[in-house]
């Protein structure tokens, strides 16, 4: 069954949005929809990967370069049909040259949004622009602007449409234009300025790494300073307790002799206790005798 009309409508409009901002768009949208079925359906479409919402982006900012593109890889299968060799080895450098033009596109729009994409990202928008240019069913696909995943393709017509597009009934429909001047697409040697386009991602990419990786090295010396100044003021603890110790424990030796003095005068105490009671029972005694 094939998708209403009105979830087309708007998922075009979703699909359209920054990539970190689909997720809370969709939902939105969902809730300002007063027909459930449709509600439930348009709270179901999948958030697109970096690479699928970077080719949609693409499409959507660049559709006169798409279509130049994607006609001319029709033309290219036509004419691939009759070619062998040298030919065809040119036919096919030309058309990866075409689609590392449209992923240096993607990355540079990318970065006008303040996306970063990276060389893996990169790799992966360009291997769909290359079943694009191979393949009618994912020229068609990648025309309808609401790619969910990346994919691949030989060219056989293979792709599984419904795995990555958010609405199937949309392939065969065009995304809707975003407003921009149109650009020209700047083809560049294979074996020279491309090679050192993906080598400066990669830099890129590798000094992003290390500016996270000092982040976390500065934050863990933080975190050892602090422990650090922990330690010490818990040795100063230590030292003022076993100070305080000694003093208790010199405290305790001079009470424990007070305490043998004062039970020796005790003693001597209760013994002449006990003779002056002896003394004054003789005296008593002696008294009674003499009555």
């Amino acid at each position: 069954m094939s998708a209403p009309e009105p979830l087309v409508e708007v998922a075009d409009r979703l699909y359209a949005v920054p990539v970190e901002a689909f997720t809370e768009a969709r939902n939105a949208a969902a809730k300002e929809i007063a027909d459930r079925e449709l509600s439930r359906q348009v709270k179901a479409l999948r958030k697109p990967s970096t690479a699928a919402w970077a080719v949609n982006l693409l499409v959507r900012r660049e559709p006169r370069q798409i279509d130049q593109v994607l006609s001319l890889g029709a033309s290219l299968r036509e004419a691939a049909e009759s070619m062998q060799g040298e030919e065809l080895r040119t036919l096919t450098r030309q058309r990866r040259q075409l689609t590392a033009a449209l992923a240096s596109a993607a990355r540079a729009l990318a970065r006008e949004g303040g996306a970063r994409l990276t060389p893996a990202v990169v790799d992966q928008v360009e291997g769909v622009l290359n079943a694009a240019m191979l393949d009618p069913v994912a020229a068609d696909v990648v025309r309808s602007g609401v790619l969910v995943k990346a994919f691949t393709s030989t060219g056989v017509s293979d792709v599984d449409v419904a795995s990555v597009v958010a609405i199937p009934a949309a392939v065969g429909s065009r995304a809707t234009p975003l407003d921009r001047p149109p650009t020209e697409l700047r083809l560049v040697p294979e074996d020279d300025e491309l090679k050192r386009a993906r080598a400066q991602e990669t830099l890129d990419d590798a000094a992003a790494r290390v500016g996270h990786a000092q982040a976390e090295v500065d934050e863990a010396a933080r975190a050892v300073a602090d422990l650090e100044a922990r330690r010490l003021q818990v040795h100063e603890e230590i030292d003022e307790l076993r100070r305080r110790l000694a003093e208790l424990e010199g405290d305790a030796d001079r009470v424990e002799e007070d305490i043998d003095e004062a039970v020796a005068a005790r003693d001597e105490a209760a013994g002449r206790l006990a003779e002056a009671e002896a003394g004054h029972e003789r005296a008593v005694r002696a008294l009674e005798k003499l009555k």
